[in-house]
């Protein structure tokens, strides 16, 4: 069974998720963006170890806290090649912070990706449209949707990467997944798949 522990971080208030089956000793974590120490003393806590870092995408309001927790831990990291080769760009380097950082492993993962961490299994969706390389990962009956969709809204595209006709057919396909799903997005309150077909007005 999914266990879910969210920790809203920084002054964006981001929204880390600690992700792990009821059981695991091994957990994986969603977009830690600020504050380390606390992501790992709540790990500790939880009496677990991070396997991997699993991120919606680059921006650094996501990002922050990679680079320690990857070097605490030795974990893995997940994320779109296509956000990845952002941080090389010195156009975008404030969104995308994470150019010096010498990572031993970085795993791209692409669409139909199955990732397994924390005892758990997580399907990649490829979801561009606020960056290019925006994905959702869904596990179980939970959708972590990054800054793709939020309750009753959806992420802004007028930053580096955003495109506002391909965030629409993302969220349009998250619309058409059969079922209904928790979404955790990746700041704000938590959903359902079926709330927001009904209410949110992108979803229309």
């Amino acid at each position: 069974m999914l266990k879910i522990v969210t920790l809203p971080l920084g002054d964006y208030q981001t929204n880390c998720y600690i992700l792990f089956a009821e059981g695991s000793t091994t957990c994986a974590v969603i977009d830690p963006g600020f504050a380390p120490e606390l992501v790992l003393d709540r790990v500790a806590q939880l009496g677990l170890c991070v396997e991997a870092i699993l991120l919606t995408h680059g921006h650094f309001d996501h990002v922050g806290a990679v680079e320690a927790i990857v070097r605490a831990t030795g974990c893995k990291l997940w994320m779109s090649e296509s956000d990845w080769s952002q941080f090389a760009n010195p156009t975008t380097a404030f969104f995308y912070p994470l150019a010096n950082c010498d990572f031993t492993e970085v795993w791209f993962c692409e669409e139909g990706e199955i990732i397994r961490a924390g005892g758990l299994r997580f399907d990649v969706l490829a979801t561009p449209g606020h960056t290019h390389g925006s994905v959702c990962y869904c596990c179980e009956d939970a959708i972590f949707s990054g800054d793709t969709l939020f309750a009753g809204s959806c992420g802004r595209t007028d930053l580096p990467g955003g495109d506002w006709e391909t965030i629409q057919s993302s969220l349009k396909r998250l619309r058409d997944l059969p079922g209904d799903y928790r979404v955790f997005p990746g700041h704000g309150e938590g959903t359902t798949l079926a709330q927001e077909r009904q209410y949110n007005p992108y979803l229309r």
